[in-house]
């Protein structure tokens, strides 16, 4: 799964094709993403209070508790 997802549209775009208000989009300056691994930090799109919103997350798999 190791660079499968990339994001390489801007911001704008991400909003307009998700139908989220700028008001509701949480990620501030977004660079475009080359590569996207599970564990860090990548933009998704999760429904709030005032509609949907576009924040940072860290995403992925969820792993076994380590002892």
């Amino acid at each position: 799964m190791c660079n499968l997802y990339s994001m390489t549209k801007n911001v704008d775009a991400i909003r307009r094709l998700f139908g989220i208000d700028p008001g509701h989009d949480r990620t501030g300056n977004l660079p475009s993403m080359p590569g996207i691994f599970p564990d860090y930090s990548a933009p998704i799109v999760r429904n709030g209070d005032g509609g949907r919103e576009l924040v940072l997350a860290r995403w992925g798999t969820r792993h076994p508790r380590r002892r």
